[in-house]
């Protein structure tokens, strides 16, 4: 299985004009294969494009700086635009699972840039820097070692110009033991995750960060477009979002390798969270939750440590029903969060959840050490 390690670099003065004028010929080699396909009545093909907008637009006047930088990201590009373009022919049909996948964009200059080197555009010396043809070479900050050889490698640039480089390894499984057969998790918005064992994960907070963000956006919507100003209150925002990112990053990192090391089985609950954010009283605490993202490192992870992972039903009445005695009370206020039971007289915690905790209905029953 494939896997994606990425490390902070912090790129010279002039590597970083070189980068920028790489950014700016891979922007401009999506952008005019794009604009090619709008044009056509019938979308060429990944060579006919690579060879109109690389090969041929050297030749003219106006596209000659083409040359000046690697040719394999400028041939990276073009071929991402046809991976592009074949997702969203594959969600037109229904082919490809998940949300739909919309046409292709223009590239935009003030978004995050990225290039991506094959095999024959980059190398890792033994000193631990990574050559990059036409930038030259740059010391990555090595958090942890790579376990084999990269298949390629992506520089990016954030909205906020921090770089990174982005490898692409290939990984076998890890087989180990696990101290639990199975773990049932319901998320929330008040506790992030209540577990079938009893064990509450709580979120960071990010209502301080937030309140500056909506403050600099309520100063970035009165100033001229375009001006200095303006360029620097969107560099804030941009850290101030990237700091947010990198919190819940990190929670959901140590949570999700925290329950794929000691359970053998992992259940979530399927949510609509496309559907929920919908709401406007919930919509923005929801999607800094990071549901979804947390969803996609537990399978990963389940995938490389030989866990199995599991998703029921997002139908399942799963926070109406009593776990003891699998009584129904039915749909209940979000502002109530525990119910006493009128059948068994016990006292249920909203977020724990019966289905997890009662095998009887069809859930996963944990077990405690």
């Amino acid at each position: 299985m494939k896997a994606r390690y990425q490390y902070r670099i912090y790129p010279a003065n002039q590597q970083r004009q070189s980068l920028a004028q790489l950014f700016g010929c891979v922007r401009v080699a999506w952008n005019d294969a794009l604009a090619l396909c709008k044009q056509s009545e019938r979308k060429p093909k990944s060579s006919e494009l690579q060879k109109i907008v690389i090969t041929q637009a050297k030749q003219a006047e106006e596209r000659a700086w083409l040359s000046e930088v690697s040719v394999v990201p400028l041939q990276q590009s073009v071929a991402d635009l046809e991976t592009a373009f074949k997702n969203f022919f594959d969600s037109c049909k229904g082919k490809r699972k998940g949300r739909k996948v919309g046409y292709p964009k223009f590239k935009k200059r003030t978004n995050s840039q990225s290039a991506r080197f094959a095999l024959r555009g980059f190398s890792i010396k033994e000193n631990g820097g990574v050559y990059l043809a036409k930038i030259g070479i740059v010391k990555p900050v090595w958090s942890q070692e790579l376990p084999s050889s990269p298949s390629s490698v992506t520089v990016i640039k954030d909205c906020a110009n921090r770089y990174f480089l982005s490898f692409v390894v290939e990984i076998q499984p890890i087989q180990t033991e696990a101290l639990y057969p199975s773990i049932g998790i319901d998320l929330g918005i008040k506790t992030f995750g209540v577990m079938s064992n009893g064990e509450k994960a709580e979120s960071p907070s990010y209502k301080k960060l937030d309140r500056k963000v909506r403050k600099l956006q309520r100063k970035l919507a009165r100033q001229t477009k375009d001006s200095k100003r303006r360029n620097v209150t969107r560099i804030r925002i941009a850290k101030f979002h990237n700091r947010i990112a990198d919190t819940r990053k990190d929670f959901l990192h140590k949570l999700s390798t925290k329950i794929v090391n000691e359970n053998q089985v992992i259940i979530l609950e399927d949510l609509n969270v496309s559907e929920m954010v919908k709401n406007r009283k919930l919509s923005r605490a929801i999607s800094q939750q990071g549901w979804r993202e947390f969803r996609t490192l537990c399978e990963a992870k389940s995938k490389k440590f030989g866990r199995e992972f599991k998703v029921i039903s997002r139908w399942e009445p799963t926070s109406q029903v009593c776990s003891d005695c699998g009584f129904k009370w039915g749909k209940i206020d979000l502002s109530i969060r525990s119910v006493l039971c009128l059948s068994c007289g016990t006292e249920q915690d909203r977020e724990c959840d019966s289905f997890w905790r009662n095998p009887a209905m069809g859930g996963f029953q944990a077990s405690v050490g």
